[in-house]
């Protein structure tokens, strides 16, 4: 008689599908036939294109292809209703946003099926993880709208926002967009993936239901046409994508110059870290949750493992059993792990990059399944033997694989872990807190997950650094996203410059033996000559001369971002030693102010005690930012899950700024001081018609404690000099205000080749001597990045 044990491993599951009634009656409901939301009612539909099933390629659904003019009326009917929208108050978008939470809850299954037909995603996803999340983020957002009055007060909507979102969480991504959107007074043109747009047409009608007035949320559908018009419409005040790095370095172009505030979340090549102390069986576990889970077609997949040598054979082992246990079928069955790819097109590219590495000489291992013939799918796929440069190893293949290489050391780890040029998401397991704690901060990911993966939640905000974007969805910082600081209202026109310093020969000095009195720039804590061997000319108010400055170039930025690399050890200092140094650099400016005072009245032609008045602010604003230093805290989060999640606030890297050429002394402080208040390294590029006040500040850094290659100062054509830093790939944020509406576009249509991260003045000034308009918050978000480190307890 065979044992219990040996009848339950011949036991088979039999067959537990999700009932798809409901689903299918609601799209005949609708004679499979959709026009457009806008303005709450459905136009009729027009062009039409097919939305399909890619587990069976059978048709679901007809949608309407959107014009051009279809997006102009949406995006008017969104301007006529935001102001009555934000006129509603708080607590009424709260109301309003509570009662689509609750209706998504009610009509959860719905959802799920519909969402699993469309997309192709097991409904054990859908159901267990995309809706509770989505119903999550408009509970968590009534919340943020029932206290924006009290938690946003220097802020308003930002207006009329354009949305669009990718089709691997097409329910999931809108909540996430229009949540905060709506919690903030904005309204919304939405625009969702051309393969999966069906749930946003149930979300359309729940919209009504929740009583949603007419204009707040509209939904266009169709190709990346509709996208492109959202993209380049001129009523849209504010642009979040999710999607391809390719397409958000388009759209970073196409709104350069526009004034659009843009929000990015792009691609990824996320680590999975495996230290040899880990919870091994735990680990594949993870393993699993992170590339398979969606087929692996998630921009945050942990798609790239890195396990230590020492247990390397021992876990790629545990894996290769694991993967032999995954199911793959239908995804409506509730016992399937893999589901089918979005689409035909996704299934051959997945399917070449993969045979690349196998071309390559890499072991490509694939469990024994079995592929339905219809439809798009592809095995869970394990590749070893990869280089670091091989495609696979680099390139976001969106898909079930995963590529696997080793590390011996901590340090190692870390340097493979960022060989990338996304920063999107990473896992770290070890069984070593400290270990775990050290290295998440080291790696350039907005996201950190110890000992667990794809975790998310409403109020821990997500995104990534470099390639993968900016800014984020979620939490505090994911509202900051859909707000504008009041005193963005309030700045003044930009002053007109009647004539800017032009590069110019040496004056006669009298003698042929006479000293060269031209100030140098300041790179790496030392005075430098300019690499081109020119200078200009400074000319005072009167048109007198006053002095010569060095005419940076390419080659000078070269060194000073070289210099700002090499001072890394500035954004590891406490922030109480970086308050220390600005104090320092305050007190010594103070030291000598009627002179600073002197030569800004020389050049600017502004009366003594305007200048005095400068020079007074400047130390004022070096006192502000040092105290600032060691207050600008993280947040510590308690989602849902048995843990904590801790955003930090961590530098940006090396910024390059150019300074406005009103209140040059002041502008210049304004700028820097919270730049390297929070740790970043700056290259900056003074004042072009005013240089000199840079110039004297290198004997206040000299006897400031300030290291060297933490500030450098490069003079010359603001032009010129803005234009290297925004095409410079370690660079990794630009500002630019002096002023220059052409200037400042170029540095955002420059800075999409890298994806850095710019603040531009655009064709306004800014009141530097105001506190409102030149510090706070909003000043130090931009020298900063969160990173949301995901620490589980209790399990």
């Amino acid at each position: 008689m065979p044992s219990i044990k040996e009848i339950l491993n011949t036991m088979e599951y039999g067959p537990a599908p999700e009932s798809q009634k409901e689903a299918q009656a609601w799209l005949e409901q609708h004679g499979r036939t959709f026009g457009l939301f806008i303005d709450n009612g459905w136009t009729d539909a027009g062009e039409l294109f097919a939305s399909t099933n890619p587990a069976d390629a059978s048709k679901l659904a007809d949608l309407t292809q959107a014009t051009g003019d279809d997006v102009d009326r949406a995006v008017a009917a969104a301007r006529r209703a935001q102001p009555g929208w934000q006129a509603l108050g708080g607590h009424g978008r709260a109301k309003v946003l509570y009662a689509i939470a609750r209706l998504l809850q009610k009509h959860a299954r719905l959802f799920a099926v519909l969402e699993t037909l469309d997309n192709g995603k097991t409904i054990r996803e859908t159901r267990d993880v995309d809706l509770p999340l989505a119903a999550r983020h408009f509970y968590y957002h009534a919340g943020w709208a029932q206290l924006q009055a009290e938690e946003f007060a220097d802020y308003r909507a930002v207006g009329v926002v354009g949305q669009i979102v990718p089709w691997n969480f097409p329910l999931l991504m809108l909540s996430w967009k229009i949540a905060p959107a709506l919690a903030a007074g904005n309204t919304v043109v939405f625009k969702p993936a051309e393969f999966t747009s069906l749930t946003a047409m149930l979300f359309a009608e729940i919209c009504v239901q929740a009583g949603v007035p007419a204009g707040v949320v509209n939904i266009v559908t169709g190709d990346g046409a509709v996208g492109e018009a959202i993209v380049n419409h001129a009523g849209i005040d504010k642009l979040a994508f999710t999607g391809s790095t390719e397409v958000g370095r388009q759209i970073r172009i196409a709104t350069a110059g526009s004034g659009k505030k843009l929000s990015l979340e792009l691609g990824g090549k996320s680590p999975f870290i495996v230290f040899e102390d880990a919870d091994l069986d735990a680990a594949v576990e993870g393993l699993v949750d992170s590339i398979w889970f969606n087929q692996g077609q998630v921009c945050c997949a942990g798609s790239r493992l890195l396990v230590q040598e020492s247990i390397e054979a021992k876990f790629l082992a545990k894996l290769r059993a694991r993967m032999d246990k995954l199911t793959l079928g239908a995804p409506l069955e509730k016992s399937i792990d893999v589901g089918a790819l979005v689409d035909p097109i996704q299934q051959q590219r997945i399917t070449e990059l993969v045979e690349s590495a196998r071309a390559e000489g890499c072991t490509v291992y694939q469990p024994a399944c079995e592929i339905p013939v219809d439809g798009a799918w592809f095995p869970p796929t394990l590749i070893t033997g990869a280089s670091t440069s091989a495609a696979v190893a680099q390139a976001e293949i969106f898909g079930p694989v995963l590529v696997a290489m080793s590390f011996r050391t901590p340090p190692e780890a870390v340097q493979l872990a960022n060989n990338t040029v996304y920063g999107l998401a990473a896992c770290v397991w070890t069984e070593n807190i400290s270990l775990a704690l050290d290295v998440a901060p080291q790696i350039k990911a907005g996201v950190v997950w110890i000992n667990t993966a794809n975790q998310f939640d409403a109020a821990c905000g997500f995104g990534g650094y470099r390639e993968s974007g900016f800014g984020r969805e979620g939490g505090r910082e994911g509202m900051y996203e859909y707000l504008t600081a009041l005193s963005e209202d309030a700045r003044p026109a930009a002053p007109l410059l009647a004539d800017k310093a032009k590069a110019k020969a040496a004056p006669a000095t009298g003698g042929a033996f006479a000293i060269d009195r031209t100030a140098k720039m300041y790179i790496g804590g030392k005075q430098a000559r300019p690499d081109g061997a020119y200078s200009r000319a400074v000319h005072g108010a009167d048109g007198a001369f006053i002095a010569e400055v060095g005419e940076g170039s390419r080659k000078d930025i070269r060194n000073a971002v070289e210099a700002a690399h090499k001072a890394g050890g500035w954004s590891k200092a406490t922030a109480h030693n970086r308050a220390q140094v600005l104090y320092y650099i305050a007190e010594n400016l103070a030291a000598r102010g009627e002179e600073f005072a002197a030569r800004i009245a020389a050049m600017t032609g502004a009366s003594s005690a305007s200048a005095e008045k400068e020079v007074q602010a400047s130390i004022e604003r070096l006192f502000y930012y040092a105290a600032y230093a060691d207050k600008y805290d993280g947040l510590a989060h308690q989602p849902p899950m048995h843990g904590v999640t801790v955003a930090l606030n961590e530098p940006v890297g090396v910024i390059g700024i150019v300074c406005p050429n009103e209140a040059p002394l002041l502008g210049l402080i304004s700028l820097v001081a919270p730049a390297i208040a929070l740790g970043n390294r700056v290259v900056v590029v003074p004042s072009e018609a005013h240089p000199l006040s840079a110039t004297d500040l290198y004997q206040v850094f000299d006897t400031s404690d300030l290291p060297g290659g933490v500030v450098n100062i490069v003079t010359g054509s603001a032009d010129e000099l803005a234009r290297t830093l925004a095409t410079h790939s370690d660079i990794d944020a630009m500002w630019r205000h002096d002023g220059s509406a052409a200037g400042c576009a170029e540095v955002e249509r420059l800075s999409a080749a890298s994806l850095k991260r710019t603040w531009v003045g655009g064709a306004k000034g800014r009141d530097w001597f105001s506190t409102a308009q030149a510090g706070g918050r909003a000043v130090l978000a931009h020298a900063s990045q969160v990173k949301n480190v995901w620490i589980p307890y209790g399990v």
